[in-house]
């Protein structure tokens, strides 16, 4: 009878003993969360294991909003969300994000040493679990920011950006507390992904290269060459070419009697790699397309991991209705409107030492028969040296002197080598005008603008970085055309007969369309192709470095 009473006084005792057990163990993690976090000085970050938590003053506001509560363990244990949010830090590689920078290892090690503890039954360390805790927190924390606003600020880099970043960001606090409620980190950690479809299709491109990565075992040694090497040639970089391209599936498998001669099999696949990385397909080795050809990889998952970078920089107001958009690296301009691309273009961008600048403005007005009004610059180091060579250079090239308010000035009144020029020099409109017969106005700081030339030639070039850092366009007449469309009147006619006056035509829109001006040298197309396009401003290298810190 004893003994009975004995088991039956441990079976209801024991499970209330064990129960308070774990509750003294969640108060105790809950003591060393608040402790941990109050002994922090402000402005200085909280340590864990030598790792600094980059956002101590939004971990703060978390845990006090929940009373210091553990947010990714329950009784001891670590939760599948804590599971899932290592899982989406280490996904946020293919957002070309450094995992590391989200203390991945320092993670893994403490879920080791978890699971290891479930193995052998002993309960997991209440100052591992606060210090894990933490780290999570933090890695959410910064991820969400970096995944909606970027990583790297593009205010601090070398070369300007100067396009206006979202006005607003999420509260990363309420958007944990969300998730957790919800039992959702992937889904919400996704909505802060630029809300351009490009940006998704990029991140599937960085997953396959990753996959390709895996499976590749070619040296990539860069291939260096003399001069280009047309079809017949002969060069002991051939076999090393030709099986880059074979990894890439622009040729398939072949035995070639020579293989160190050009054949014309090799001729498709280097036709092929330059039609799909925007190259013309001449088939020529050259060396752009040797620099392309050289790129492994790992080196073409850095530099799609660059652009994505830049489009979380952009603002989602990108995606309005009515959109002129330049993409230097690409030398095209696009016209998009309702999300349909109306109006595509060559153009001509700036020279590598006067980059067109990145930044948007709002174009409101077109000028036809244009004055080029030569900037100092140009007028200083470029105009006045040839006129000093050739008195005659005014009127050959149709240019005149005038004071800043337009009074014409002879040009034999003036001492052409005084240091002091206080006039301006315009060329008048015309053919041989150099922004041709009109310009496309979106006022700026930087004075660029979108204009015709007469220099048509240019356009077939490859390499289209030739201006002063103005956008050249192949095909303005058809531009203007759809941009005066909604204005009854202005017919195909009534532009040329614009565009052929001997004065300028101001014309105002009716209304005000945002030019946007980006760099970037990877995207995805809609059918998830990866383009590839050269960094003809050395900017991606810079960006890349600060990425994988």
């Amino acid at each position: 009878m004893i003994q009975k009473f004995i088991l039956l006084f441990l079976i209801m005792v024991f499970p209330l003993f064990l129960l308070g057990k774990d509750l003294s163990s969640q108060g105790e993690i809950r003591d060393q969360i608040r402790i941990k976090l109050e002994i922090v000085q402000p402005g200085q970050p909280l340590t864990i294991r030598d790792q600094s938590l980059k956002t101590s003053d939004e971990i703060y506001a978390f845990y006090s909003n929940r009373a210091f509560r553990e947010a990714w363990s329950s009784d001891g244990i670590l939760t599948e969300l804590a599971y899932e949010l290592r899982f989406e830090i280490r996904q946020s590689k293919f957002d070309g994000l450094n995992p590391q920078a989200y203390h991945l290892g320092l993670i893994d090690a403490f879920f080791a040493t978890f699971e290891i503890n479930k193995k052998n039954g002993k309960a997991n360390d209440p100052a591992e679990l606060v210090d894990l805790e933490l780290l999570l927190s933090d890695g959410f924390f910064q991820l969400a920011a970096h995944l909606e606003q970027g990583k790297v600020d593009p205010a601090q880099l070398k070369s300007t950006w100067e396009i206006s970043p979202k006005s607003q960001k999420a509260d990363y606090s309420a958007l944990l507390s969300v998730s957790l409620e919800a039992g959702e980190i992937r889904r919400n950690l996704e909505q802060l992904y630029p809300k351009f479809t490009i940006y998704k299709r990029g991140r599937e491109v960085i997953r396959a290269l990753d996959e390709k990565r895996k499976s590749d075992s070619l040296s990539w040694k860069p291939v260096k060459i003399d001069k280009t090497i047309k079809v017949g040639g002969s060069n002991n970089s051939i076999p090393v070419i030709r099986q880059r391209l074979q990894f890439w599936g622009y040729m398939g498998q072949y035995e070639p009697e020579d293989p160190k001669v050009y054949d014309s099999a090799l001729f498709i696949g280097v036709q092929e790699f330059q039609r799909k990385n925007g190259m013309e397909p001449d088939g020529a080795l050259g060396k752009n397309t040797i620099a392309g050809i050289n790129n492994s990889p790992l080196d073409l998952i850095g530099r799609a991991s660059v652009n994505l970078e830049r489009l979380r920089w952009l603002p989602d107001t990108i995606k309005e209705a009515e959109i002129i958009l330049v993409n230097i690296a690409n030398f095209r301009l696009d016209y998009i409107n309702k999300m349909d691309t109306i109006f595509s273009s060559k153009v001509i961008v700036g020279q590598r030492y006067h980059a067109s600048p990145i930044f948007s403005a709002p174009m409101s007005y077109l000028v036809f028969s244009p004055y080029w009004n030569i900037p100092t610059s140009i007028a200083r180091n470029e105009i006045i040296p040839a006129i000093r060579k050739n008195p005659n250079y005014l009127s050959q090239k149709n240019m005149e002197v005038v004071t800043f308010s337009g009074k014409s000035v002879d040009p034999n009144s003036i001492n052409w080598s005084d240091k002091s020029f206080p006039y301006m020099i315009r060329q008048r409109p015309g053919g041989s005008n150099s922004l041709g017969l009109v310009k496309f106005m979106f006022p700026n700081k930087y004075s660029v603008y979108i204009h015709d030339t007469p220099s048509r030639s240019l356009f077939e070039r490859e390499d289209r970085a030739l201006s002063h850092g103005c956008i050249r366009l192949q095909n303005p007449a058809e531009f203007a055309k759809i941009l005066l469309s909604d204005m009854p009147g202005w017919t195909e006619e009534k532009i040329r007969e614009a565009m052929n006056r001997k004065s300028e035509l101001i014309v105002n829109l009716n209304r005000k369309i945002s030019v946007v001006l980006v760099y970037l040298t990877f995207w995805a197309d809609a059918k998830g192709q990866a383009n590839f396009r050269q960094d003809i401003y050395n900017r991606d290298e810079e960006i890349l470095t600060l990425l994988r810190k």
